[in-house]
């Protein structure tokens, strides 16, 4: 029961980050000037200031539930001095306590926002990437040691950090393109532009992705692929490979034939079916990214080898 309990806590903390940064990224380099004001285009200040006490909380319960992994010890009283011992002693600790740092930064920054939003959502990137980076912390390059464990640990924090900002980007064009959205010309004008926009954002998303994938995969099981079928690992890694390449067409889709497609109808006057179509194929899209980074937050408490691991 706890190892789905700290699964569970492990998607909703991986899931919470990647919106965070993702969302506060994609403010920066899709919108400019009063479209950054939160709930002008996106409602900003909710999501990330929601995310960033949402990161803190369970941020908070994922500690709680590694000292007790680690002690055995189940009442709140006892867990104290084995919490305190790892902010202290162990770099996971120290690299939770920079996240909650971060997170409140994040928040406080969402203040701002009607004043300063450009300022205020380049302060909310910068703090959900450290956040999001840290957990690499909770990852298999922990393991690691030496310079095997630094070039773990970065092309870790380049996934998560490029995982995040196509998440990220995904939700914006679904909120973008919710129904009532579709309506106004303005709206669907804006959606194509920043459809536009995202296309080389989207491409070095893609290989970011691809190759620190390749990359992890290498420092976790090596340049073999027969322990993948055997292990419940492998199976999940699997699964998790093939959903990304429906991510990928999906996303082909979209840049090379749905965002073409809205641009055409939008001179032609006849952009609502199109863009019901871009709408639905993100969310699609969002469904799957969903389900990838619930496998993820599965394949971090196991090992290639043995399944689910002790902790």
């Amino acid at each position: 029961m706890s190892d789905w309990v700290s699964i569970a806590l492990r998607f909703g903390v991986y899931l919470d980050l990647m919106l965070l940064f993702g969302v506060a990224l994609f403010g920066l380099y899709s919108f400019k000037g009063p479209e950054r004001v939160s709930g002008a285009v996106l409602p900003f200040r909710s999501i990330v200031a929601g995310t960033a006490v949402l990161g803190v909380l369970v941020s908070g319960a994922s500690m709680v539930m590694m000292a007790s992994a680690m002690s055995g010890e189940l009442d709140l009283a006892q867990l104290r001095p084995h919490i305190e011992m790892m902010l202290v002693e162990m770099d996971v600790g120290r690299a939770w306590v920079v996240r909650i740092v971060v997170l409140v930064f994040a928040g406080l920054a969402m203040m701002l926002n009607q004043r300063a939003p450009g300022f205020s959502l380049l302060v909310a990137a910068i703090a959900g990437g450290i956040a999001l980076g840290s957990l690499a912390w909770n990852g298999h390059g922990a393991m690691d040691e030496g310079s095997r464990r630094f070039w773990h640990f970065t092309t870790d924090i380049l996934h998560l950090l490029a995982a995040g900002a196509w998440l990220g980007a995904l939700v914006a064009f679904a909120w973008m393109a919710r129904r009532d959205m579709l309506q106004a010309e303005e709206s669907i004008k804006l959606l194509a532009r920043t459809v536009t926009r995202f296309e080389s954002v989207g491409a070095l998303i893609v290989v970011a992705i691809t190759v620190t994938g390749v990359v992890n995969y290498l420092f976790i099981v090596g340049p073999k692929f027969d322990v993948l079928l055997p292990s419940t690992y492998g199976k999940l890694l699997i699964i998790k490979v093939m959903l990304f390449a429906g991510m990928l067409m999906l996303a082909a889709r979209n840049r090379f034939h749905l965002g073409p497609l809205l641009e055409r109808s939008f001179r032609e006057g006849k952009y609502r079916v199109a863009a019901s179509a871009l709408r639905r194929s993100v969310l699609v899209e969002l469904s799957t990214a969903f389900f990838i980074v619930g496998l993820v937050a599965w394949l971090g408490t196991l090992s290639p080898e043995m399944g689910i691991a002790s902790s």
